[in-house]
């Protein structure tokens, strides 16, 4: 037996006792007649002493020892004279009587410890290494226990885990597939699934009313913090089921996570239509930790002689609480911020709201004191605010001042990590038209059902038509969406129509599914969350790579195994694809 106890457990208690640890050298200390060596494990650290006096060999041994020696000692448990209150093991250590070194290491590429000098590029290029730092390495564990929960939870609540294939057919709509050319099938391709939906709807018509899976998927995409080419979805289906019965379900899941592993009791989630988010938040995933709701202001701002104005589709201003004393250079910074390309606006209109109750503003040449003060009551905005006015097209201004008010809310502090706002939308559009291809395509995906009430537009006026869909946001990122299906094969055929399929090609890309319809399909709804993005909102982070023991980077390159990477010759030969020198 290599060890008999961990470098995270023993304590007082174990004092006297022989003991046998294996581990990593995280740091050694030679001071003089007295060395001592810090033992990591995956579970904590345990301090070794080594004593000139009583024990030179041994101790002269433990001087030749490196940082990151694999190491096995054998020892007794003794009370630390100078105890480490920041540890758990900080009042004990061992008194070493034998070490083995099992592998020697080289000097790492940079220092293994929580406050690490590595860059990204060379900690990803090293992640075996840099897993081996806390932070790393409690982000991994802390996915565990989210999987475990959401396995516990689900599986009580009647869920089956059922596996779906990867290797699938490529579907034209959605992000781009990942191709795998077939051996077997020359010409032929299989594509690495962005999502198992058709395959759990076919378990609904199977007969398995309750499935989940915690899956890998994959998606052909430009990359960023939250977004790998590969991600991990706690994907859901169930029968029988409305809307309501989703959202309880999967509000219960959260609910229960946030307990058992924030300790945070939460209240209902607020629900919000997704016309409401655009109309007060620009957005689709409206960050609820602070308020600043956009408030429309055409009828008080335009025909007034100020043609910016009177040219807008909308007019839309936010409260800045508490902010009516920022200086000229703050207030051009906010100009600068909302020109800037990403965000997109041609410039910042204020008022300030002074403490005696009068009004300065960048349009107080054409606009008055009494103009203003309506304004500041239609904004709710009390002595000492200050309101922040964008203009535009429709679109274009609440995409800005989004980026505007998420920007204060950064400035003021009131996007705490410590503070969780969950919301569902609800009422999503069915689809969205696309004017550089002149068609429609589906908001979320072409098997998700409308409103009943608006299926009858779907001929007529299918801009109009509202899904019954469903996401749910939690500080301003969506972890999860889902919908009601369509389980009729003639609505379904009639949803291809409208996306511009021929029935020839619905049946062609889709055809397994329409037909397995014809079997007694029952209704039937699910939802997806991005696992990976759930452990980095429970965690207050932005960036999905922490919880991912291997991820790629921006370029969507793993540095540390080098892929992708080229192949040879024959291994193309073999699959029958031709390459141009």
């Amino acid at each position: 037996m290599y060890k008999t106890n961990t470098c995270g457990e023993l304590t007082i208690t174990e004092v006297g006792q022989k003991v046998r640890l294996c581990g990593w050298i995280q740091k050694s200390r030679d001071l003089g007649g007295m060395t001592f060596i810090d033992l990591r494990d995956r579970y904590g650290i345990t301090q070794l002493t080594f004593n000139m006096e009583t024990n030179p060999t041994l101790c002269e041994q433990a001087r030749t020892l490196g940082r990151e020696y694999v190491i096995q000692v054998k020892g007794t448990v003794a009370e630390r004279y100078n105890k480490n209150k920041n540890i758990p093991t900080g009042d004990i250590e061992i008194i070493v009587e034998t070490v083995n070194v099992l592998n020697a290491s080289k000097l790492p590429p940079f220092t293994i410890e929580d406050n690490t000098d590595g860059g990204d590029e060379l900690r990803m290029q090293y992640r075996y290494l840099d897993i081996r730092r806390n932070a790393v390495k409690n982000n991994l564990l802390f996915r565990h226990k989210l999987s475990m929960e959401i396995r516990n939870y689900l599986s009580g609540q009647g869920f089956v885990e059922i596996e779906t294939p990867f290797l699938i057919s490529s579907t034209p709509e959605g992000a781009r597939d990942f191709l795998v050319p077939s051996r077997m099938n020359e010409g032929k391709f299989y594509a690495l699934p962005q999502s198992p939906q058709t395959f759990k709807q076919l378990l609904m018509i199977a007969g398995m009313d309750k499935y989940f899976q915690i899956v890998r998927c994959f998606r052909d995409e430009d990359l960023r913090a939250d977004r790998q080419p590969e991600f991990t979805q706690v994907d859901c289906e169930m029968s029988f089921v409305t809307q309501e019965d989703v959202l309880q379900t999967f509000e219960g899941l959260y609910k229960t996570l946030f307990q058992k592993m924030k300790g945070i009791s939460m209240e209902d989630f607020p629900r919000m239509t997704y016309n409401d988010a655009m109309k007060y938040y620009g957005c689709d995933k409206p960050d609820l930790r602070f308020g600043m709701p956009f408030v429309e202001l055409n009828d008080l701002l335009q025909y007034r002689n100020f043609s910016l104005f009177n040219e807008a589709e909308l007019i839309i201003g936010i409260c800045a609480e508490n902010c009516g004393n920022y200086t000229r250079k703050q207030l051009d910074a906010l100009t600068d911020f909302v020109k800037r390309p990403q965000v997109g606006a041609g410039g910042l209109v204020y008022i300030v709201c002074n403490a005696d109750g009068s009004f300065k503003s960048s349009v107080d040449k054409f606009y008055g004191q009494e103009d203003l003060q309506t304004v500041a009551e239609r904004c709710n905005a009390k002595a000492g605010d200050l309101i922040l006015i964008l203009c535009g097209k429709t679109e274009q201004t609440q995409k800005a001042m989004n980026e505007l008010r998420l920007e204060m809310g950064n400035r003021l502090g009131l996007r705490s990590s410590d503070l969780f706002k969950p919301l569902w939308v609800i009422d999503f559009p069915l689809l969205e038209w696309d004017e550089e291809t002149q068609r429609f395509y589906a908001k979320h995906h072409p098997f998700t059902a409308p409103k009943p009430e608006d299926e009858y537009l779907l001929e007529n006026n299918p801009a109009a038509v509202r899904a019954n869909a469903y996401d749910l946001v939690i500080n301003g990122v969506e972890v999860g969406g889902g919908s009601v299906r369509i389980y009729q094969r003639e609505i379904q055929k009639k949803m291809f129509q409208v996306l511009g399929f021929s029935d020839e090609e619905a049946q062609k890309q889709f055809g397994f599914l329409m037909n397995a319809f014809e079997y007694g399909a029952p209704p039937h709804a699910g939802i997806a969350f991005g696992f990976d993005r759930m452990c980095a909102v429970f965690n207050g982070v932005d960036s999905i790579r922490d919880f991912i023991a291997f991820p790629k980077n921006n370029s969507g390159k793993d540095v540390m195994i080098n892929a992708p990477s080229s192949v040879s010759k024959e291994q193309l030969k073999e699959l029958n694809i031709t390459v141009n020198e």
